[in-house]
């Protein structure tokens, strides 16, 4: 593996990002077709935030963030790093430092495949961060790895320049080149959804709505009245 620092990738349209962020986690990944989502591991270390904004990416070694130090230089504005490692690791390797540096250069959250430390300063802070662990845990700044290459994080490949959704439901990835078709099928579902709302205020079943009485019929469901039950009936 080559000790790659990548510069000047590209990001996805800032207006789009920004309406990602507006139709949130779940609407996206079920817009979507149900991809994306790096699962129920990776958790909100904060609660009511919701970002979304474009990836820089660090490999890092097991207890070690130089990497992340790398990683620094390369975000921007509304970016948000994402921090994987080359084994399962649960040392603390981002903290209130980060933050602070990665805050003043405008990026939005960290989401680490390893742990954070420091949460209640960062929840201070309003900087997001999403991880699998959370642990006092020290690093080390020893060993090379890479920056803005793709990484792999609960089966999902992430690239530099996609784009992170993360809110309370967890993180969902968008590839950057299917961000205009992410933003068209949300607002898309966000329709059907309200459309759905409203049937559900009047009263409608969704047994109705979705068609699913004949889907019952077809599975062998069976209507039966609790007096057919007392009377003897068997189920």
């Amino acid at each position: 593996m080559r000790n790659l620092v990548v510069t000047g990738v590209p990001r996805a349209d800032a207006t789009d990002i920004a309406k990602l962020e507006e139709y949130g986690v779940a609407t996206v990944h079920e817009a979507m077709g149900r991809v994306g989502s790096l699962g129920p591991q990776i958790v909100a270390r904060q609660q009511g935030l919701t970002i979304a904004g474009s990836v820089v990416t660090a490999l890092c070694w097991p207890g070690d963030n130089l990497m992340i130090h790398a990683a620094v230089e390369q975000c921007g504005e509304g970016d948000v790093l994402v921090v994987a490692a080359a084994a399962p690791s649960t040392h603390g390797m981002f903290g209130e430092l980060f933050a602070t540096a990665l805050a003043h250069r405008g990026v939005r959250a960290v989401v680490s495949d390893t742990a954070v430390r420091d949460t209640r300063e960062l929840r201070e802070m309003g900087f997001g961060a999403w991880s699998r662990h959370v642990s006092a845990e020290g690093t080390v700044k020893a060993t090379a790895g890479h920056v803005n290459l793709p990484v792999v994080i609960a089966g999902q490949r992430i690239c530099p320049g996609d784009v992170i959704v993360a809110d309370d439901d967890g993180v969902v990835v968008v590839p950057r080149l299917d961000v205009p078709d992410a933003v068209a099928r949300s607002q898309a579902r966000v329709e059907k959804e309200e459309a759905t709302r409203a049937a559900f205020r009047q009263g409608e079943l969704g047994l109705d709505r979705y068609g699913l009485r004949e889907t019952l019929k077809e599975l062998g469901v069976e209507y039966v009245s609790y007096a057919d039950l007392e009377a003897g009936d068997r189920y």
